[in-house]
């Protein structure tokens, strides 16, 4: 039975420590050792039991602990040292505060899933730890920044594992008191409620706030009296739970319903960024705010908006990316559309990628493309394929020119790092490192930490590894674990001093968790040989409604069963970010084996670098980038195959021969100290090239330095005087689609040869017919480049040409291209249009080339 009212019942504090609920209300915590070793003072025995969750601790206190720990002096000057640190950090602008203190920009970051510790259920994988880590390093940058998400009931499934690998999902109901919200009150000390319509009445939400360094999350619950329908106070039951239907309510509350709580909580965001298309429908409510505030039309007002829109993508397969039927459109928005003057023709096609394709179903990333005006994917590579897979929305533009960039993904160094890490850092980086996470030269001074420190700290992080599964297998359910038919029990399973590779990530078929057994004979061998030993962690779940990623599951058990691999290889139940840090500081090899190009980033190997874990990784995502040579182990060369089998194939016998050949031997060959030399040269080399490179704080500053001020500015700038500057706008776009069809090349001269050297120039001289366009709207180019083999120009340059004089009516453009490569090349010219106001020169998607 749901209760109709909820509440909290905070322990009783006494006097002396009347600020402690700060220290762990603040998730502050989580990556701050100082205030977490603090809240482990108060009674270790119960922080362990709680799984270090300090609400769970507090709950659960012994009587009288609280003052008894206040009459002890040692205990609270250290009460007095860690409110001095919360303070610190909560008053210090950071990076932003001392490089754009008088800027007046407000950020609004929604996502579906935040990961932010195990103890907050609010994610179920790598985008919600992504998000997680994009806002910790939001906070310690400074930046102004908020968050939007939903408040699940029971968020993502707990799994457990049948003898056989069977995957049995539950569901935890969320208990509020161990999660530190606070439910947002207005002016008069009332409960804020936000409502949106939904096809059977409005449905509302209250708003709670989650505080995360400096940053708060504001998270938006329909479990409330006022929903009498029970679905609507349903909505947020599951994460990524439920059907089509399920997933449409959550999305519009989100995004509808997310921009109604900011403007609620008195928050007018310069820019907004969607993590995902989950999203997009913020774009729209955004638009129909400005629509009201400013008097003006859709056109412009989502235009307007989009200035100040940033969207992210994560998907590198149409499949992947959400998109509902038009009668459940029709259903949810037909009061919606007239709101913004639309028909629902104009409405359906934002979120068609073509005109041709207005029966589709209602695309969210296609919607969250059209009404915003930076975008990009996770990784340089999945910027490119992006740039392919929506190329029919810019269907003028070369593909390298769709305007989807590319800002590949990091980590949040703080969360991830292994305490005895830090400690080895800050010893020989100096204490001020954790301030310049993203600087290069930070991590210049790696060289300098003695390798018997480094390994000497790996070998502790092992074996803490090793003790952690001891534990967890205890704890599973499954009797094959801790108690088999050869009777095996938790302690013989692993080896402390051995070889230790970690695979843990979504099992998805496309990432190959048994790729390592496709060659059973050849496994067995590398995992039983008694000179150079190696084991095996696994931990991942699979989508409930995935069968095929679940029988992976089952197959990898079933390759451990079926030859006695118990002490070798063992599966980790319930993966959450509790068994990700784990794993990633404490194995010495890091597998990653998706199948090119199906990952768009991954993060989970930037964690295990930062922890002086080598990858061993096919070059997808994130690791073409990171991968130099010396810092870390590839599976091929990036190749990519039409046949998945072949690529299988061809990519088991690459990882088997670099586990054989190069890996394991550099691994177990020692000096007369039993330091692997080698091995720890390439520890150093990947961090020092890996963990600033591929830190959140990186990713951050160039999401703001490349996003979100340059958005912030333009919004602000059309915006002024009742968008004076965005209606001007408008009206030269009506203008130029107009007249654009009466611009045309009249003819193109160049003194090119059929053969040319490097380094010669070529003089262009291009004749155009403008019409009624002025030569003030439109930029003119040469464009030139390689020849592909379907005998066009590919990932051309482009060089401005110059408006030089008039010929008979006929503008005259003019400039020289000097030839920087060999090869096939070829030339062209073209002209786009120019208003300064732009957000991008591909905006229009409106091109005409030299024919």
């Amino acid at each position: 039975m749901r209760p109709l009212v909820t509440f909290t019942v905070a322990p009783p504090l006494p006097e002396t420590l009347g600020r402690l609920h700060e220290l762990y209300s603040n998730l502050y915590w989580s990556w701050n050792p100082d205030i977490r070793e603090f809240l482990r003072s108060i009674d270790p025995e119960t922080w362990h039991a709680a799984n270090h969750h300090p609400l769970e601790m507090m709950r659960n206190l012994p009587a009288g602990r609280l003052e008894e720990r206040a009459n002890d002096p040692a205990f609270m000057e250290s009460y007095r040292t860690a409110i001095e640190t919360l303070d610190g950090y909560l008053n210090d602008g950071g990076w932003y505060g001392a490089s754009h203190a008088n800027r007046h920009d407000s950020i609004a970051y929604l996502s579906a899933e935040f990961g932010l510790h195990e103890s907050v259920p609010l994610y179920s994988g790598g985008l919600g730890v992504l998000s997680g880590d994009h806002t910790k390093s939001a906070s310690d940058l400074g930046l102004p920044f908020v968050c939007v998400g939903l408040m699940y009931q029971m968020g993502y499934f707990r799994q457990r594992l049948t003898l056989d690998g069977a995957q049995l999902e539950s569901y935890d109901m969320n208990d509020p008191s161990t999660v530190p919200l606070r439910e947002m009150l207005d002016a008069a000390g009332r409960p804020i409620r936000i409502s949106v319509d939904f096809p059977r009445g409005p449905v509302h939400a209250r708003i709670w706030r989650l505080d995360v360094g400096r940053v708060p999350i504001y998270l938006l619950d329909t479990n409330i009296s006022e929903n009498a329908i029970p679905e609507y106070r349903d909505i947020a039951d599951y994460l990524y739970g439920g059907d089509l239907e399920t997933r449409i309510m959550q999305e519009i509350m989100l995004g509808i319903g997310g921009m109604r709580a900011l403007r609620a909580l008195g928050i007018d965001p310069t820019v907004t960024h969607s993590n995902e298309g989950h999203s997009a429908f913020l774009m729209l409510e955004r638009s129909r705010m400005l629509m009201t505030e400013l008097g003006m039309n859709f056109m412009e007002a989502a235009e307007l908006a989009a200035s100040g829109s940033v969207f992210t993508t994560h998907t590198p397969v149409p499949a992947g990316n959400d998109a509902f039927p038009l009668e459940m459109i029709d259903r949810y928005f037909s009061g919606y559309w007239p709101q913004l003057g639309l028909s629902r023709d104009e409405f359906i096609s934002l979120g068609h990628a073509s005109p041709v394709k207005n029966t589709e179903n209602f695309s969210m990333t296609v919607l969250a493309l059209k009404l915003t005006s930076k975008r990009n994917g996770v990784s340089q590579l999945h910027g490119h394929v992006s740039q392919s897979m929506w190329k029919e929305i810019w269907n003028n533009l070369p593909a390298s020119e769709i305007p989807i960039e590319g800002i590949t993904n990091g980590v949040h160094t703080l969360t991830w790092i292994a305490d005895p890490m830090r400690t080895l850092l800050d010893a020989h980086l100096g204490t001020g490192w954790t301030r310049a996470i993203g600087d290069p030269e930070t991590w210049d001074r790696i060289d300098m930490i003695p390798n018997a420190d480094l390994w000497r700290i790996k070998n502790h992080m092992r074996t803490d590894l090793v003790d952690y599964v001891h534990r967890r297998l205890d704890e599973q359910h499954a009797e094959w674990y801790s108690r088999t038919e050869t009777g095996r029990h938790a302690d013989t399973i692993l080896d402390p001093s051995i070889l230790t590779i970690g695979f843990a990530r979504r099992f998805a078929t496309y990432k190959r968790a048994t790729l390592l057994f496709r060659d059973p004979e050849r496994a067995l061998r590398l995992f039983g040989d008694r000179k150079r030993p190696i084991q095996l962690v696994f931990a991942g779940k699979a989508h409930p409604k995935d069968l095929p990623g679940k029988e992976f599951i089952q197959k990898v058990i079933e390759f451990i069963r079926e030859n006695e691999l118990e002490s070798r290889i063992v599966f980790i139940e319930d993966y959450d970010m509790g068994v990700a840090r784990q794993m990633t500081q404490g194995c010495d090899v890091w597998l990653n084996t998706p199948r090119r190009p199906l990952e768009a980033s991954g993060t989970s190997g930037m964690k295990a670098a930062v922890n002086g874990t080598l990858n061993l990784s096919v070059l997808d995502g994130w690791y073409p980038e990171g991968y130099d040579g010396t810092n870390g182990f590839a599976i091929g060369k990036g190749e990519e195959f039409a046949n998945p089998e072949h690529q299988d194939e061809f990519e088991s016998r690459k990882l088997y021969r670099v586990l054989e050949e190069s890996l394991i031997p550099m691994f177990y060959n020692r000096s007369e100290a039993d330091i692997p030399r080698e091995w720890i040269a390439m520890q150093k080399r990947a961090l020092r090239t890996m963990a600033g490179a591929f830190s959140a704080d990186r990713m951050v500053t160039e999401y703001a330095t490349r996003f979100y001020l340059p958005c912030s500015d333009r919004f602000q700038r059309l915006r002024a005087d009742g968008g004076a500057r965005v209606r001007g706008l408008i009206a030269w776009k009506r203008h130029i689609m107009e007249q654009w069809s009466n611009l045309r090349f009249h003819d193109v001269q160049t003194d090119a040869a059929s053969t040319m050297k490097m380094g010669q120039q070529v003089r262009i001289t291009a004749r155009l017919q403008l019409g009624e366009i002025a030569p003030a709207d439109i930029r003119v180019e040469a464009y030139y480049g390689e020849i592909n083999a379907e005998g066009l120009v590919s990932n051309g340059a482009t060089v401005p040409l110059a408006m030089t004089g008039n010929d008979g009516g006929l503008a005259i453009y003019t400039g020289t291209i000097t030839l920087a490569s060999d090869g096939h090349a070829g030339l062209t010219v073209r002209a786009l249009p120019w208003h300064e106001d732009l957000g991008n020169r591909a905006e229009m998607n409106t091109i005409t080339w030299a024919l």
